[in-house]
């Protein structure tokens, strides 16, 4: 018997050890969307970490792309080298090692909204990502292989709604235009449906007064009778408020996300509600688990392998879900095409996915982005999942470099979303919950 290849194939595998890391951060063009914090500044920032290999392999994480953060991501980088490829578990160590010494400011990357998750696991990430695109380029394998295997072929997303204006002051209009009454955001989900095939619908909301977006909601309720419907104003109401919104949306919602702040306010709003309630804001990371548990909280945990530690530690928190028999879905943010990929290979490999899953891709402009186009692709509201090896898809080298040009250029270091808008509106106050 010849033994050669599968020699061959280990003495390869063998120098699959971290040489370096290459961190570049990037900016893309962000539409004008309000939330309860704020709106969008016209650049949303991302952080693009490509991992070495002494195998001559290299692969791909994307994560978010603030100042603070971005230095964390330096101070993991050093630690690595050496590292093998194939062991996760020695790099999440090395990471929270060099972070011991972490004095670095901010860098959360989600404009305050969600900031208590672990600090590690946020870094760790893109790490995660890439070590996985690694391993599956090495092996020849999908990363879903190596999460256990596809038990879905494609991924459905939910249409992601938002109260916009036509344009950020002193440009000129985008192509969806403003959605600021129902009339609007109804316009802006037939677009959503008709382009990309949505079977489900999600309106950020915590922007206008309760009565407002609960009219929105049920004007999209009677232009799409059959989809699932969600909102989210990320925790912008009180509890007797959500208690009150959501017993008029009582049969209208799929499910009412995160309505008001924190573990105990949204368990007494689940005691009064007929809908589950879903969150990505009071369960952020494993600490959060057992005290939200404990208080009947929540009923749907959005992950976002973002900032809960990756592909591996997003299955273990598929497995604790599926353990309190919690639902699982996905949390999004804005995002470019390697997080889509690794989104897509999470969700093909985790079994007990209930919900359509979040994504801003549609409010990205297809022109930009750091990967090569026709890997992803919407279809009827799903993406399919890449077979290629590792993450299935190919880094476009020269949009890399355009868009770590355009984070030179945009001067903006770190999300901002309420200081734009005081900017814009100098009346405007920070509140939570707002009504």
């Amino acid at each position: 018997m010849n033994h050669a290849p599968a020699a061959q194939l280990q003495a390869h595998l063998n120098q699959a050890r971290i040489t370096g890391v290459t961190i570049t951060p990037v900016a893309f063009k962000d539409p004008p969307l309000l939330n309860t914090v704020g709106v969008h500044e016209p650049f949303a920032l991302r952080a693009i970490v490509e991992v070495h290999t002494d195998a001559g392999v290299s692969g791909f994480g994307e994560t978010y792309g603030d100042a603070g953060h971005i230095a964390r991501l330096k101070l993991a980088a050093d630690s690595l080298p050496g590292t093998d490829i194939f062991n996760i578990n020695s790099m999440r160590v090395a990471i929270i090692h060099a972070l011991h010494q972490d004095t670095i400011e901010g860098g959360h990357g989600m404009s305050g909204m969600v900031t208590g998750s672990s600090t590690g696991d946020r870094v760790l990430s893109a790490f995660d990502v890439a070590a996985l695109d690694i391993q599956g380029k090495l092996l020849g394998r999908p990363v879903s292989d190596l999460l256990g295997g596809a038990v879905r072929e494609a991924i459905q997303f939910s249409g992601y709604l938002f109260y916009k204006w036509a344009a950020h002051p002193g440009q000129a209009g985008d192509a969806w235009g403003e959605a600021l009454d129902p009339t609007g955001i109804v316009r802006q989900a037939r677009t959503m449906v008709d382009r990309y095939g949505f079977g489900a619908l999600k309106l950020k909301a915590g922007v206008f007064p309760p009565e407002e977006e609960i009219a929105a909601i049920q004007a999209l309720r009677g232009e799409f009778p059959d989809l699932p419907l969600r909102i989210d104003p990320n925790a912008a109401w009180t509890v007797e408020t959500s208690i009150r919104v959501g017993k008029e949306l009582d049969g209208v919602l799929e499910y009412l996300e995160d309505p008001t702040p924190g573990i105990d306010g949204m368990a007494a709003v689940r005691r009064e509600v007929g809908m589950p309630l879903a969150t990505n804001m009071c369960v952020v990371s494993f600490a959060d688990v057992a005290p939200a548990v404990a208080a009947g909280a929540v009923d749907v945990i959005l992950s976002d392998h973002h900032f809960w530690g990756g592909l591996r530690r997003s299955q273990f928190l598929a497995g604790i879900t599926e353990t309190f028999g919690l639902g699982l879905s996905m949390h999004s943010n804005s995002h470019l095409g390697i997080s889509l990929a690794a989104m897509v290979h999470l969700a093909a490999a985790t079994p007990t996915l209930d919900y359509a899953c979040d994504t801003h891709w549609p409010w990205k402009d297809p022109a930009e982005d750091v990967i090569k186009h026709g890997a992803l692709k919407f279809r009827d509201g799903a993406v399919e999942v890449p077979t290629g090896p590792g993450l299935g898809i190919e880094v476009d080298r020269d949009a890399l470099e355009r868009l770590h040009r355009q984070y030179l250029d945009c001067g903006i270091r770190s999300r901002d979303d309420t200081g734009y808008m005081q900017r814009i509106n100098s009346s405007y106050q920070l509140q939570s919950p707002r009504w």
